[in-house]
């Protein structure tokens, strides 16, 4: 692997580091999420990285679990950890501290010889026996050679103190002969943040802070459920996302109550108060009171038949039904620890967000001398995706606000700050179908096509456009107010950089609106599309999948040209094949001779870009099958862009793909258009409008 990693010295020397260990002296300080962010940075840049933690409370460990899950860290278990809590604990009580070392320096050791970076997260300080002598992840670190992260708490505490703090753990560190590689100090007033930097930062060590997030250090309505064995009567695994921020008992009468009611409240009452359950609800449906997080009913029992049907008509909300009475479900409510988890999508997105703010990302990669490796994994690309999408910010409308789907992939990219955002509907009713999911979506512009100031302006626009088709003023008046024309002409007029729609519209009903507007691009005369297929190594690209039935040869080569230029765009070297049943001259039919006539228009139309044609698939990817077919190829057997014939080939092809080897495949993204409109799939998935966003975006500022 061709990469340097180097962190300084004291002297201002640079030295190889290939490792890096993320240590705090106290619980609650936010490890997990640097480490997240750091793992986050190090994966498009490194080609395998290692987690690990030298010493764990229990094999079960909870942050080794979500980091190997959320990244698709594929280690044995066993190899995560150094040894148990216990173990260490008998070890230094036995005075045994060197046999300590020599466990976790062969653990660590047994990592280096398969993986190129090692991120370790030590134990919190606290959590060892009282008596140690010395920070014992200080010495660890010495002993493995690693550079530390110092993570430091300032929650409750001034500037002052925390300067103090951080100064002497600093000084702590460089006596001990390790390397400061970097400090992040979590959980600050955010008017105190700016004091704390300037207090603590010095030239050899940057110091990153990041203020207080309260939504982050509650727990979800999920964590409730497991962690009081209730039984969930209403709402599904998504509502049990929400965030119970503070917990309130209500016995008081209904009015009072009302009145009561914040942001974020899990609200528990015993199963006999039914004016205080369908009242939750109803506040929680009609959008003039806070979001709620949930509900929990105690002493065992449901509401009677006809209120759980009254009640299963209504927008879903946590409703959880306990056997505890009221006061002991209180008490376990606020024992109930907050973590990230790979189901908790909302926290993760926030988490993401706040260490990108936050944290200066090309300052720590330069700290680290990181080169691009020569392969892209699924993990890889995606992450390339959205530093290339906030780098470039662009404005993405979404018409399509009447779907849940799209409100939660809004919150999501709002979070993780991928791009500016606009929704097209009713606003009051936008705002009441958030609130009533538990959704934040401040600061995203809602916008009537109805109601707006710029619908006359639109319809002159289209009637202009479109008059002569035959189109009559109004009609292009009738027209605007349909979201998918309002968000298209949004486009053409400057006021959004692209547009996603699909999850409710059919790709017709998206595409024709882009086509009467937008127009094609210069010399292209078809819409297409591709889909990114991240395979474990590389992404390829697939055309087209999605669009045209039954291309011509005039069709199919502007459709290779617009494919490699959508590789491009995303970083993919283009090599186009153009795929048949025959490779070269072996074969003969109506078909082959379509793609023989497309290879050459294409080439014609691209002289600068490496086309191959007819080529079947095999002798595309494979290099020794290339030799044989193809010698001499300079696409045969290291493809990255397949056309392929016609719709039904192509369909079939990437589900098969897909499906048989795990791939990830992104799409389709549509491409010949003056300005990038996207459609989803009606079945798509929350992450595929998130990806689909940051696609859009990046083709905005291309």
């Amino acid at each position: 692997m061709g990469y340097n990693i180097f962190h300084m010295t004291n002297k201002g020397e640079f030295m190889a580091v290939k490792s890096l260990y993320i240590v705090s002296q106290e619980a609650a300080s936010g490890t997990l999420i640097v480490t997240m962010g750091m793992m986050e940075l190090l994966r498009p840049h490194v080609g395998r990285v290692a987690f690990f933690r030298p010493i764990v409370e229990s094999e079960n460990d909870p942050d080794t679990a979500f980091i190997l899950e959320h990244f698709g860290i594929d280690m044995p278990l066993h190899g995560t950890y150094g040894l148990l809590l216990d173990e260490a604990e008998t070890l230094l009580a036995q005075n045994n501290a060197h046999a300590l070392m020599e466990r976790l320096i062969t653990a660590f050791a047994e990592l280096k010889k398969s993986y190129d970076f090692i991120l370790c997260e030590g134990l919190a300080s606290h959590r060892f026996p009282l008596g140690t002598s010395g920070d014992i992840n200080l010495e660890i670190a010495k002993n493995l050679g690693v550079s530390i992260i110092s993570v430091h708490s300032a929650k409750d505490k001034n500037a002052k103190s925390i300067a103090e703090e951080y100064t002497l753990e600093s000084s702590a560190i460089l006596a001990k002969g390790c390397s400061h590689f970097a400090a992040f100090i979590n959980r600050g007033a955010p008017d105190t943040c700016p004091m704390i930097k300037e207090r603590t930062t010095r030239p050899e060590t940057p110091v990153f802070c990041l203020p207080e997030t309260p939504e982050l250090d509650a727990p979800t309505m999920g964590e409730v459920l497991t962690a009081l064995r209730g039984e969930l009567i209403l709402g599904g695994e998504a509502d049990l996302a929400r965030v119970a921020k503070q917990t309130k008992v209500a016995a008081m009468q209904v009015g009072h109550f009302l009145e009561r009611l914040e942001d974020g409240d899990l609200i528990i009452t015993p199963w006999d108060r039914d004016d205080i359950i369908l009242a939750t609800l109803e506040a929680n449906r009609s959008g003039d009171y806070p979001t709620l997080a949930g509900l929990v009913i105690t002493g065992n029992t449901a509401p009677e038949a006809a209120i759980r049907k009254l009640i299963s008509g209504m927008d879903p909300i946590p409703v959880i039904v306990v056997a505890t009475d009221t006061y002991e479900t209180a008490k376990a409510i606020d024992r109930v620890p907050a973590r990230l988890h790979t189901k908790a999508k909302r926290k993760i997105a926030l988490a993401r967000g706040l260490f990108r703010q936050h944290a200066d990302a090309e300052a720590l990669i330069q700290r680290l001398a990181l080169e691009t490796p020569g392969i892209m994994t699924p993990v890889m690309f995606e992450h390339t995706l959205f530093e290339r999408a906030r780098s470039n910010r662009k404005r993405i409308v979404l018409p399509e606000s009447d779907d849940e789907r799209i409100l939660r992939a809004a919150e999501i990219l709002v979070r993780r700050d991928v791009a500016d955002l606009v929704l097209l509907g009713n606003p009051e009713e936008v705002v009441r179908r958030a609130s009533a999911l538990g959704l934040d979506l401040s600061g995203i512009p809602i916008i009537d096509p109805k109601r707006s100031e710029k619908r006359d302006a639109y319809a002159a626009k289209l009637y202009e456009m479109r008059r002569h088709k035959g189109m009559k003023e109004e009609d292009a008046r009738e027209l605007v107010q349909d979201v998918s024309y309002f968000g298209t002409l949004m486009v053409a007029s400057g006021d959004a950089d692209g547009m996603v729609s699909g999850a409710a519209h059919t790709t017709q009903e998206t595409v024709r609106p882009a086509l009467q507007v937008i127009k094609t691009q210069p010399g292209i005369s078809i819409v297409s599309s591709v889909f990114l297929m991240c395979m474990e190594t590389e992404v390829l690209v697939f055309g087209d999948c999605a669009v045209n039935l039954d291309p011509t040869a005039e069709e199919l080569a502007q459709i290779a040209v617009s494919s490699a230029q959508t590789a491009t765009q995303f970083g993919v070297t283009p090599r186009v094949a153009m795929l048949s049943y025959s490779t070269g001259s072996s074969g003969q039919g109506a078909d082959v001779e379509k793609v023989k006539e497309a290879t050459r228009i294409a080439k014609e139309l691209a002289p600068e870009i490496p086309i191959e044609g007819p080529i079947q698939y095999d002798a595309a990817v494979d290099a020794d099958v290339a030799a044989k077919k193809l010698p001499g190829s300079h696409v045969a057997g290291q493809a990255t862009v397949f056309i392929f014939p016609d719709l039904n080939t192509g369909n079939n092809t990437y589900k098969a793909v897909q499906r048989s080897s795990g791939a990830v495949a992104i799409g389709p993204v549509l491409q010949g258009l003056n300005a990038p409109v996207n459609d989803l799939s009606r079945g798509c998935l929350v992450d595929d409008i998130v990806n689909t966003v940051a696609i859009t975006a990046i083709q905005a500022g291309v």
